[in-house]
């Protein structure tokens, strides 16, 4: 792996500036908190999360001090089961977009989806520069290549142990052990004190990098007084240590011991470069091929790889159409889908759908992830429907395949004690995981009154005297279907669910316009609703009662067409409740002849 050289000189990053290095500067003096007068009000920083409060993913949070705006991560969340046809939800920068000439900068903490996943569609909203260590901005690339953004945004490399200087807040990039390699923790140094930002984090002391969190740092900055923290709550409510990543190695090593004659896939996030290289170890220490199939596991591999954060033995690697090559024992295929997700590697496996890669009777599948909240009922529909085919599914539940990225209470306790903060802010969880860490914050002595368990759009100002909510900005899901950006709402969810639910009917029928005269029909169209072959006298039922209603209409001579459509509507409703009990969406078309 490439060394990493701490750097320790801040840079200063002017406006409108292209190239994808920056300038190095001095550090400026350390700015004075204390007024002459006494009138002279402490210097505040406001704190405004757009996302990862009260939801999994979608993490964004906004540090805004006079001028000056620096917002941390940029993450996507994937669509709740009431989200019908939705793809991505990204976070809402009503209040960003209103204050652009304000943003500084976009600072990342590591290259997972909820942190990164939204930049694609922000940053054509937002011109401005990134800024992220070396395998993040790798994985951000792909998706910028993807979009064909990437010549149009400015991204800066940096190290942790470096500052980078954004208008008068100083942003110090710390290292961290995550489930990804080139985590990152933040101290925002400001003229109002020092914010520590963790990012997502966990404490190993057997990293599969040997990079240990550097700890000493958060220490010294404890020591110089810590304004506010905000911490990784994800596993706030589990108790202890969270397990070095090494522990899945050893596992990896055993299940490959006993499984000599039987072919050997793994599913895991394509993301988690530490998992795929204990993996990639196992295959070469039992002689074992290594094919990668899904485009996100085969961009994520080929980017660490060139980056020197993945070592891939020679020859151990070969191409998914080289398979039938080789014997089972002598293959393992790594693969997407650990999720369950619809148009992943493994699920198109688990339906036969794939074209290289079918299921063999006694096939050993990994699936070395935990779902995500949610996710539960389509990773096991899959993990039924591998067994059926005759796989051997072996998941978390069975054997310690995988280790969560993130701390738990003992370290959550650790990072409270080193930094010692004097505001404390939980973030990235649901509100049990936030409460449950306000909690541990409580059992190291915190006062209630300083610790904020917030809100999304929250405002929560801070000074070295106190810390209060202030207001609240806009905020909310953005929802991407396709192509389109946020041009699905509520509205439409709505039509989509009632859609799903009841069905369609399409009243269509022809008239004079000029003296409301019926000319043709109705005639009704369902979709969705019943099967018309078995229930003719239903609709022919449904349609003589709409026709007597146009009947009334035109001996009354009605030709308002938006009143007929809504008669047709009500009467033809009324109807189908009354003969079947459901509410299937009617949609009336009236023809001009």
């Amino acid at each position: 792996m490439a060394e990493k050289k701490e750097k320790k000189e801040p840079k200063e990053i002017k406006e409108n500036k292209t190239a994808k290095t920056t300038k190095e500067t001095k550090p400026s003096a350390k700015p004075r908190t204390r007024g002459r007068g006494k009138a002279k009000a402490k210097p505040s920083i406001k704190v405004i999360a757009l996302g990862g409060l009260e939801e999994i993913g979608k993490n964004m949070t906004v540090l805004e001090y006079g001028n000056d705006i620096v917002i941390i991560d940029c993450g996507l969340a994937f669509p709740e089961d009431d989200m019908l046809g939705i793809d991505l939800v990204i976070p809402d920068i009503s209040y960003l977009a209103k204050n652009t000439d304000k943003i500084r900068g976009i600072v990342l903490t590591h290259g997972h989806e909820d942190h990164i996943g939204a930049l694609p569609y922000i940053l054509k909203q937002l011109n401005v520069p990134v800024f992220g260590t070396l395998l993040t901005l790798g994985l951000l690339e792909n998706k910028l290549r993807e979009h064909k953004m990437l010549d149009k945004v400015r991204l800066h490399t940096v190290v942790p142990g470096e500052k980078v200087k954004l208008g008068q807040m100083m942003v110090e990039f710390i290292h961290t052990n995550h489930s990804i390699a080139d985590a990152v923790a933040l101290a925002v140094h400001t003229p109002a004190g020092i914010v520590v930002h963790t990012g997502d984090f966990k404490v190993d002391y057997t990293p599969i990098d040997g990079d240990i969190i550097n700890l000493q740092r958060f220490a010294e900055l404890g020591s110089q007084g810590v304004l506010l923290l905000m911490s990784d709550s994800t596993n706030a409510e589990r108790k202890g240590f969270t397990m070095s990543e090494k522990t899945v190695g050893k596992v990896f090593e055993r299940i490959f011991e006993e499984t000599p004659r039987n072919r050997i896939m793994v599913a895991t996030f394509s993301s988690n470069i530490h998992r795929i290289q204990q993996i990639i170890n196992a295959a070469y220490m039992y002689g074992r091929k290594v094919a990668i199939i899904g485009r996100s596991m085969v961009n994520a591999v080929k980017t660490a790889s060139e980056l020197d954060y993945l070592w891939i033995p020679p020859r151990t690697v070969i191409d998914i159409n080289e398979i039938r090559n080789y014997r089972d024992e002598q293959l393992v295929i790594i693969m997407t889908g650990s999720q369950g997700e619809t148009m992943s590697a493994l699920s198109r496996i688990a339906s036969n759908e794939h074209k290289q890669v079918s299921i063999k009777p006694d096939d050993k599948i990994i699936i070395s992830a935990s779902a995500i909240p949610g996710n539960e009922k389509s990773v096991f529909r899959m993990m039924n429907e591998l067994v059926k085919r005759g796989a051997n599914v072996v998941n978390g539940d069975a054997e310690d395949i995988h280790v969560s990225g993130h701390a738990r209470q003992e370290e959550l306790k650790l990072m409270l004690a080193l930094t010692k903060p004097r505001f404390f802010m939980p973030v990235h969880g649901e509100f049990m995981h936030l409460s449950c860490h306000r909690d541990l914050a409580l059992s190291m002595g915190m006062d209630k009154k300083d610790i904020f368990v917030m809100k999304l759009g929250d405002v929560l100002e801070v000074n070295k005297n106190e810390a209060k909510i202030t207001g609240s900005v806009p905020t909310g899901q953005v929802m991407v279907d396709g192509l389109g950006v946020g041009d699905v709402g509520n509205i439409v969810l709505r039509d989509r669910k009632h859609l799903s639910q009841d069905g369609l009917m399409v009243v269509v029928v022809s008239m004079d316009r000029e003296n409301g005269t019926i000319i043709a029909g109705p005639d009704i169209i369902s979709r969705g609703f019943v099967y018309v072959r078995e229930a003719e006298n239903l609709m022919d039922e449904a349609r003589k009662v709409v026709l007597d209603a146009l009947l009334k209409c035109e001996e009354r001579n009605v030709t308002s067409w938006n009143y007929i459509k809504g008669l047709i509507k009500d009467t033809l409703k009324n109807y189908i409740w009354q003969k079947t009990k459901r509410s299937p969406m009617i949609l009336p078309i009236i023809m001009d002849v």
